[in-house]
């Protein structure tokens, strides 16, 4: 697959989600630490007494996997979770929550434009810039809506600068990823992109360099345990507290 065609499948990728919605649960809580790595990428954005008065955006929020680690780790927090996916989104909202949540359907390239108002003290992403077709462009509108010197955290694969994690990725993706989304789905296209997208993300350094070069600052890499050690990790930064001159 060609960059540009990787990029034109990644527009796809909401409608996807939508068929895969029902059963996503399913499978991803059968990768043990899934769920206990988002509430360690949550707990990264280290925000204190449990979120009182904070606004948190959940970008690319799914069947709300992620939300649910937010509200466990920020109880006190208004978090708005924002996907494309509707199918995820209904799942989403089926859920109950410690914080107080809300949901909207909308592009993570630009969550202004799904109606999104005012800044955040703080933004999770899981699983989400890998996916963007332009992740640069991704990146400025961010920084757009994040409060001087608020936190943001990007829980993400990333096996590019290692062998063994690619190795490691190449094994489970077509040994026990897509064989189970056929099981709980019928349906492996997502499974065949996550495995492709995966192996195409920026390396861990190039990466930070990206951050870097948008002005994010306190940039900063936290690994997994378990068979995600060194293949999902948490990509820790923060808005600068004011713009250079």
């Amino acid at each position: 697959m060609t960059q540009r065609s990787l990029t034109s499948r990644k527009r796809e990728v909401p409608a996807d989600f939508d068929i895969v919605a029902d059963s996503y649960d399913v499978l991803v809580k059968r990768n043990p630490g899934y769920l206990d790595h988002l509430v360690k990428s949550a707990e990264r954005l280290e925000l204190a007494d449990g979120g009182t008065g904070l606004r948190i955006l959940d970008l690319c929020c799914g069947t709300g996997l992620s939300t649910e680690a937010l509200s466990s780790t920020y109880p006190n927090a208004t978090i708005v979770g924002l996907d494309a996916s509707s199918g995820m989104l209904d799942l989403a909202k089926a859920k109950s929550y410690d914080a107080d949540v809300t949901f909207v359907l909308g592009d993570a390239m630009d969550p202004a434009a799904a109606g999104i108002d005012g800044t955040f003290d703080a933004i999770l992403m899981a699983y989400g810039i890998r996916n963007m077709p332009d992740p640069d462009a991704c990146l400025q509108k961010l920084l757009e809506i994040l409060k001087p010197g608020a936190p943001v955290v990007f829980h993400e694969y990333s096996v590019k600068d290692s062998t063994r994690s690619r190795t490691t990725w190449d094994f489970v993706a077509w040994l026990i990823i897509i064989p189970n989304g056929l099981v709980t789905a019928r349906h492996t296209r997502i499974y065949r992109y996550l495995w492709r997208s995966v192996r195409d993300f920026d390396g861990v350094r190039a990466f930070e360099n990206r951050l870097a070069k948008h002005g994010f600052i306190g940039i900063r890499t936290l690994p997994m345990t378990g068979w995600q050690h060194n293949i999902v990790h948490s990509f820790c930064a923060r808005r600068r507290t004011t713009e250079p001159s």
